[in-house]
């Protein structure tokens, strides 16, 4: 395909050659890695062909989260076109906590399973692997940083972040439903070598592409590939659940955006999980019939109108603690409550690090009396995995990766953490532990077309490692704005030279860090010459289409 100018040139400046920028538009599955390199893969497979043979019940233990519930959702369906019924578990995040534990050991020997599998948790979980050891066959796959003081004593441990694995592994940026898909992958070949029949997997990478975008994973050129494979699936899906998440008109739009599953399917598949139990979403992304497929969405719809209303009263209590003590030298926010719901600290630690530009660790109160728990997010480059490790002394339980973290700790020794973490983000430079703001290239209101806009599309998905182009619009004339809800803002600007008018929209604008009133900009704009830093995007509503820019930050000279 010949690449738009456009966006090659907004790629060399992010620092890709010119042979790599071809890999990056890429739909062919041939030229990728092979998915299947990682240790105990084989094993895996083998036990699990030993398992169906058998006819053994074999169990799928899957995380709460978006990654967990559509790992499971792929393996249930694998197996399910291979004629086996699988048994699946999910723990609850607020009786059961992240993992595997014992009593998951338990309730799985319970209903007679000889083989356990665990998709997105397993790797940090020793102690119940070792209690599991002589009961059952476990098989871990896992793609979080592998912690523990061991490896699992597992029949087979499948993880490409294995302190064993190679470094550069290419595989090292799957998500937990990217493992279950090399699984899969592993048993299709071997059936295959044996002379026994097994359909494609063509449609599972419709999990792969929910999985892969909502946990985060870095979208490298194979991570791109797959995604943009499952993506395409999506509006035609055989699946009656993923049906559901589409109305008649985006389906008639014809092109599911990565937009569509980070702020739509995936806060819906996670929501249940947030409140409660996540068997609703499992259930909905794995049923056979439509008329149910569209029970539990509906029931998903409430769920998640209600994890919304939460999470926005728990973000303003936070932010009220981080204004109280904020200053210029803010290294990172630190806010506890014992009352706020564990469910959505992890969105709210988000909103955080957009609101403050630093990192962000909200904390709650744990089902034990004294013991208070945590979901940590990063902010630029930072790892704050590696962060926290420095701070393990303090820690009942801790895990995570890079971006994102888990952990808990005796309520007693927040003052001595938050001091520690103070002190080694104070050795950190600033612009690798804050978020900066950064744009692609300058345009003006006369640049802005749908020719323009259409070609961005071609990068989708956009995610980690391939971030949405932004842009710093200039020369724009503001000709008016609207509050939306007392915090949004629409804004209408026009071209100064050819009267070429376009649309705005920035959410939760009002009351933001560092946000100048829309006012004080309509009024004093001959002065400050504000610039937008904004992405561009297509608003389609009731079969119309318009441009609109999504604006992220006004700066002013």
């Amino acid at each position: 395909m010949k690449i738009p100018a456009i966006l090659e040139k907004i790629l060399l400046k992010r620092g890709f050659t010119p042979e790599q920028i071809p890999e990056l538009f890429s739909w062919d599955l041939k030229a990728l890695p092979s998915l299947q390199k990682m240790n105990d893969l084989n094993n895996a497979a083998k036990r699990i062909i030993q398992a169906m043979d058998q006819s053994e019940n074999i169990g799928i233990y899957g995380d709460y989260d978006v990654d967990g519930t559509t790992s499971c959702a792929l393996l249930y369906h694998f197996f399910n076109i291979l004629g086996h019924e699988v048994k699946l578990y999910q723990p609850s995040r607020f009786t059961d906590g992240y993992g595997l534990h014992k009593s998951s050991i338990d309730q799985a020997l319970a209903d007679d399973i000889s083989v356990l599998i665990t998709v997105d948790c397993g790797i940090t979980n020793v102690e119940a692997a070792e209690y599991a050891k002589t009961k059952l066959d476990l098989i871990i796959t896992d793609h979080h940083k592998d912690a523990a003081e061991m490896i699992p004593p597992a029949y087979a441990v499948v993880n490409p972040n294995r302190r064993d694995e190679d470094d550069d592994s290419p595989l090292k940026v799957l998500a937990g439903v990217g493992v279950a898909f090399s699984l899969c992958l592993e048993i299709r070949e071997l059936l295959l070598k044996s002379g026994k029949d097994c359909p494609s997997l063509y449609p599972l990478l419709q999990f792969f592409a929910i999985g892969t975008i909502s946990d985060l994973a870095k979208l490298t050129p194979m991570n791109l590939t797959l995604t943009r494979h499952g993506l395409k699936q999506l509006l035609a899906s055989e699946y009656p659940g993923l049906r559901t998440f589409f109305t008649p008109e985006e389906k008639e739009a014809g092109a599911v955006l990565s937009d569509k599953v980070s702020f739509n399917i995936g806060p819906m598949i996670n929501s249940k999980g947030r409140l409660d139990h996540p068997e609703l979403a499992l259930n909905l992304l794995t049923t056979d019939s439509s008329d149910l497929a569209y029970h539990y969405h509906s029931q998903l719809v409430d769920c998640n109108n209600e994890r919304k209303s939460i999470q926005n009263k728990v973000y303003t209590e936070a932010k009220d603690q981080i204004e109280s003590e904020y200053d210029e030298n803010h290294l990172i926010s630190i806010a506890y409550e014992p009352s706020w719901h564990e469910g959505v600290i992890g969105i709210v630690a988000s909103r955080l690090v957009e609101s403050y530009k630093a990192p962000a660790i909200v904390f709650t109160d744990a089902e034990d009396k004294g013991v208070i728990k945590a979901s940590a997010r990063t902010a630029g480059e930072l790892s704050i995995f590696d962060c926290l490790k420095q701070c393990d002394e303090f820690f009942l339980k801790f895990g995570g990766h890079k971006a994102a973290a888990g952990l808990s700790m005796k309520k007693e020794r927040l003052p001595e953490f938050k001091k520690k973490m103070n002190a080694i983000l104070s050795e950190i430079p600033y612009g690798l532990r804050s978020v900066q703001d950064s744009y692609d290239m300058e345009i003006e209101v006369d640049d802005i077309d749908y020719q323009l806009v259409k070609s961005l599309e071609l990068l989708e998905p956009f995610g980690q490692g391939n971030p949405k182009p932004v842009f710093k619009l200039v020369n724009a004339r503001l000709d008016h704005y609207k509050l939306l809800k007392d915090i949004h803002v629409r804004w209408a600007f026009s071209s100064q030279k050819m009267n070429r008018k376009v649309q705005g929209i920035s959410f939760n604008y009002v009351g933001s860090l560092g946000s100048p009133a829309p006012e004080y900009i309509f009024e004093n704009q001959d002065e400050l010459n504000p610039q937008y830093l904004c992405t561009l995007g297509i608003n389609r509503f009731r079969g119309n289409e318009s441009i609109q820019l999504m604006v992220n930050k006004v700066i002013l000279s």
